[in-house]
């Protein structure tokens, strides 16, 4: 039965079994919802019958009416909220969303849009969705869905969501003008699965480097790694970025894969284990694509789970360099379990373990609202510019199988080389900026405007990435941008210190409004400390080596 590592943010799939259920404790688990919704006259402990006998009370006595499909799902909340922060409950309503992503599609029309001056604007079509078969276009504009007018009535993503997803098969009209034209073009579309891409960016950095970012591990992740690969190792790849920056994980089986594609064959990659859960061991096959050549792992304090555990097999089979800041910190493995009403719980079933023997679990004893104020507290107590603010516990010393690298477990992986976080997120009008997405938004607006300008000037992508540069007149244009439409005064003077990040900002939004997510990485990147480093290391064969010795 597949194992999940339920990510920092909840992403989940629900893969209930029944095999599963057989084990002793989710028999008990799921014997006490089932008598909380039922009041079933049987019960198995004097525990269940407590649960049972309380309800019933707040039915048959209780001053007001009570919602009892709420009270149940309130007691489920906070009986796992008992247990850790990683098993959770979710509504029945809830489940599906909950599992799209990690799946690798949903069912729609297959189009990335933004809601411009009130009106729906396709960003791009989805490669392989049914919008770009039928000839929809980035820069078109949506005024009718199914009859509906969509376009100046202040419609909300909820309801274009809901407009625009459905079951496959069905039909949904589109009714769109294009460019400067007032003329409607109708196009029908035939809903279908449409994916939803784990690998961010892939390419070359240079004649020997390439760069693969991963946001989550979702089924399709490992053919995703292995298609990218592949194209990268034909333009000349010989050493790789691994980006798991922000990746707050996913499934375990997919996590182990793609640890696979690195390591020699017998090699340990990770096991689990819990009190009912036997010790569970899993080896590379050696059939990996890039188990020669030089690797960097870059991580922070978003990668979480599934990342985790691949960065851990990395650098305790000393394998490649990790850079960057202190990883999450979650070691648990989450089972989901169906229940009778399609609503699904999470519980955590083993802890993980890297090859060394590390857990790299944080500690939660201290509570759930504790926990969850960890990465704030690491920014306070100054973890996030300086690595000697961080402290291990001394009892939790471990070492990398080949080299005998010090490593340590409790509480995230500490990376090879550490990289701070850029000061320039001090800056409040920058926070400002991206918080209320004014850089975005100037970004589309400027990119569609001028859509038939950069189409003939720069065809290709790569062709915009070397030759455009975000100039003075279009800083200006922002700042008026920015003072008509949120009454926010910028200025050369008050914006100097995060002026060469804006300005690299706004090239890989309007990279991305009219190419491909990868471009937008590209030149993102040229502005990442850690980044830098990395490609810095691969090209330095003393430094790299360096770093993998013996201590």
């Amino acid at each position: 039965m597949e194992q999940l590592i339920i990510t920092s943010k909840n992403c989940a799939k629900n893969c209930a079994d029944k095999d599963r259920k057989k084990s002793i404790f989710a028999k008990v688990l799921f014997i006490s919802i089932f008598l909380l919704t039922s009041f079933s006259v049987f019960s198995q402990t004097e525990e269940l019958y407590k649960l049972q006998s309380t309800l019933n009370y707040i039915q048959s006595f209780y001053v007001d009416t009570v919602n009892q499909s709420q009270l149940v799902d309130e007691a489920i909340i906070a009986m796992l909220k008992q247990l850790d922060p990683h098993s959770v409950y979710i509504p029945a309503e809830d489940v599906e969303a909950v599992n799209q992503p990690l799946l690798g599609s949903f069912n729609g029309v297959g189009i990335q849009y933004n809601v411009l001056n009130d009106t729906i604007l396709v960003v791009k079509t989805i490669k392989g969705g049914p919008s770009e078969a039928v000839g929809l276009r980035a820069g078109d504009r949506v005024i009718y869905i199914e009859g509906e007018l969509v376009a100046g009535v202040g419609i909300t993503t909820e309801k274009i969501k809901a407009l625009l997803m459905g079951q496959t098969g069905t039909d949904v009209e589109l009714s769109v003008v294009r460019n400067e034209s007032k003329e409607l073009m109708d196009y029908v579309v035939t809903r279908n699965k449409v994916p939803i891409y784990s690998l961010d960016a892939a390419y070359m950095i240079d004649n020997e480097i390439g760069y693969i970012k991963i946001n989550k591990f979702s089924l399709t992740t490992v053919d995703e790694f292995r298609v990218a690969i592949g194209r990268l190792k034909k333009q000349g790849l010989q050493n790789l970025i691994l980006d798991l920056r922000g990746n707050g994980g996913g499934y375990l089986h997919i996590a182990t894969q793609l640890a696979d594609e690195f390591l020699e064959s017998g090699k340990l990659i990770v096991y689990t284990e819990g009190v009912r859960s036997p010790r569970n061991e899993t080896y590379a096959s050696g059939r990996g694509e890039f188990e020669q050549g030089k690797l960097v792992v870059l991580i922070d304090e978003g990668s979480a789970s599934a990342s985790e555990i691949v960065t851990g097999a990395i650098q305790d089979w000393d394998r490649g360099i990790v850079i960057g800041r202190r990883s999450f910190g979650k070691g648990l493995v989450q089972q989901p379990y169906t229940l009778n009403d399609g609503s699904l719980i999470r519980l955590t079933i083993a802890r993980y373990y890297t090859p060394s023997g590390r857990l790299i679990q944080k500690p939660y004893d201290e509570g759930y609202e504790n926990y969850n104020l960890d990465l704030a507290n690491r920014a306070t107590n100054g973890e996030m510019q300086n690595s000697d603010s961080i402290h291990f516990n001394d009892s939790l010393v471990f070492f990398t199988k080949l080299n005998h690298r010090l490593v340590f477990g409790g509480g995230g992986i500490m990376p090879d080389i550490f990289v701070p976080q850029d000061s320039i997120f001090n800056s409040e009008i920058l926070l400002q900026l991206i918080e209320k997405e004014i850089i975005s938004s100037f970004s589309l607006q400027y990119a569609d405007a001028n859509r038939n300008m950069f189409d003939q000037k720069f065809k290709y992508a790569n062709n915009f990435i070397s030759q455009f540069s975000v100039n003075e007149e279009i800083i200006q244009s922002f700042f008026q941008f920015t003072k008509n439409k949120y009454n926010i005064e910028i200025n050369s003077e008050n914006i100097a210190s995060v002026e060469a990040y804006l300005k690299c900002n706004i090239k890989a939004l309007i990279a991305n409004n009219l190419w491909e997510l990868s471009d937008y990485y590209e030149v993102l990147n040229t502005s990442s400390e850690a980044y830098l480093k990395a490609v810095e290391v691969l090209k330095s064969e003393a430094l790299y080596h360096q770093k993998l010795a013996t201590y």
